[in-house]
């Protein structure tokens, strides 16, 4: 079986071929700026061998989707899963002998680089006997493997390294063949780099960076300005699996297109500064207002001075008082309104208690029957929504509620809630707002206080989208 590719030709217009089995062996390491046409280089060589080979790629930009349905790939969209599941795929992507693309552009970097280094690990995991042959081609591979740390998590950056270290110097025996391509082999970690064996060098402009391609490709320092004169589409290739000597070769052509933006130039469109103004300008008065700021809290005397004027209030002696269940009903209307009023959160809890007591007193019913302590669990009820829940659900829910304290339980109920119901998972803000606060690093430490004792798992996929499952209860939120 013939397992050369040709991938290109060199100035005579000689083919170049590419031996598919040899690299298997000796991996590849691809060098170029920006425009070099590295992603061309790697789009040619995933084409003419996809007949040949299982083909993993681990794409941050998105460019090579465009490869699923001519040749079969699986796209993988790495934002809509968690950790578990991107490592269930990638065990499973090796017992199948699963094409696929990981595409990450949908995230942010420092989640790119730990979604990529789990799910390579998890490639590198395998069991023995799923130790298929594959080519793990990792596009802008100094995100995964920097030479130095950056901006992101040093967890992170350790985790992502080690990763494509495994991958680079003992993923061969696994049966994993890395094809790594970067911008700048200064900026990728040379023990990732060390162990290619196969080079294709593009343009490059910076010196750090000529020496380098020089040193790897076996030529002399005064011979690394040709790298800087390559033309777009041209690279110097050598390693066992190309030429034992520096070859310039010409990537041949592909039958996809990458999803990028086209280079080339596009005039803007002839309309006259009014009509463009007109375009632009159009119904923004119409776009939703921003949130008004909650209300400043009353002081103590303006308060006193409402309560005294509502006290004030003349009942009608014809009036029949309300039966006990009536006067519960009332009760609950009244801790809802409480609760729906803007700002009512972050009101004191005496002031509130005192709003209560009054409220209920305008309507024949004795606010005084609930004590403080029942009064803040109750209007954590109401703030978390039980009375849109079934009698059952609402028995549940306050069972389970009886072991978080009065002042952590509005938020919580708020999860609870939305559980039972399969709603969305709360966010920090309405969080936030059910717990009188405005610190967005208050609700982590509540909700990892939550997740410690047992009350609440929490789960986020990499596109930052959070589940929350109760399991005392059996119920999860829609992701949200």
């Amino acid at each position: 079986m013939d397992t050369s590719i040709v991938i290109g030709a060199d100035n005579s217009g000689k083919q170049v071929t590419f031996d598919i089995e040899e690299l298997l062996a000796t991996r590849l390491l691809v060098q170029g700026n920006s425009g070099s046409g590295k992603s061309h280089l790697l789009r040619r060589l995933l084409e003419e061998s996809a007949e040949m080979v299982q083909q993993v790629v681990i794409d941050p930009e998105g460019d090579f989707v465009t490869l699923a349905d001519p040749f079969g790939h699986v796209v993988i969209d790495g934002a809509t899963y968690g950790d578990r599941e991107i490592a269930a795929l990638a065990v499973r992507i090796r017992e199948h002998r699963a094409s696929v693309i990981l595409a990450l552009d949908e995230l942010e970097i420092e989640q790119q680089m730990r979604c990529a280094a789990i799910f390579l690990s998890a490639l590198f995991d395998a069991p023995r006997e799923h130790w298929f042959p594959v080519l793990v081609v990792v596009d802008e591979a100094q995100m995964f493997a920097p030479a130095s740390g950056g901006e992101v998590a040093e967890e992170t950056r350790r985790l992502s390294l080690s990763a494509m270290t495994n991958l680079m110097c003992r993923g061969r025996k696994r049966g994993l063949a890395g094809i790594i391509a970067t911008q700048r082999l200064a900026k990728l970690a040379k023990n990732v780099a060390a162990e290619a064996s196969n080079f294709l060098m593009g343009r490059t402009f910076l010196d750090i960076d000529m020496v380098r391609a020089a040193d790897l490709l076996g030529m002399e320092r005064r011979q690394a300005e040709q790298i800087r004169d390559l033309e777009r589409g041209r690279f110097l290739a050598l390693g066992p699996a190309i030429c034992r000597r520096p070859v310039a070769v010409k990537i041949g052509d592909v039958r996809t297109s990458s999803r990028a933006v086209a280079s080339s130039l596009i005039p803007p469109p002839s309309s006259s500064t009014k009509d463009m103004e007109a375009l632009l300008m159009a119904e923004l008065e119409e776009l939703t207002p921003p949130p008004p700021p909650l209300p400043p809290q009353e002081s103590r005397e303006k308060l006193e001075e409402r309560i005294t004027s509502f006290a004030q209030i003349e009942e009608d002696p014809e009036s029949p008082a309300p039966s006990p269940e009536e006067s519960q009903s009332i009760i609950d209307d009244v801790l809802r309104e409480l609760a729906q009023e803007e700002g009512a959160t972050y009101q004191a809890a005496s002031g509130l208690y005192q709003d209560f007591t009054v409220r209920c007193r305008m309507r024949r019913v004795s606010g005084t029957k609930l004590g403080m302590t029942e009064f803040h669990r109750r209007f954590a009820y109401a703030v978390g929504g039980l009375h849109e829940l079934d009698e059952a659900r609402q028995d549940s829910a306050k069972r389970l509620g009886k072991a978080v304290p009065e002042d952590l339980l509005a938020p919580f109920m708020l999860i609870v809630k939305a559980a039972l119901l399969e709603e969305s998972c709360p966010d920090d803000d309405r969080l936030a707002y059910a717990y009188g606060t405005s610190s967005s690093g208050r609700i982590r430490r509540l909700l990892d206080h939550f997740e410690k004792n047992g009350l609440i798992v929490m789960r986020t996929d990499f596109g930052g989208r959070r589940t929350i499952t109760v399991p005392q209860l059996g119920v999860t939120t829609a992701a949200g």
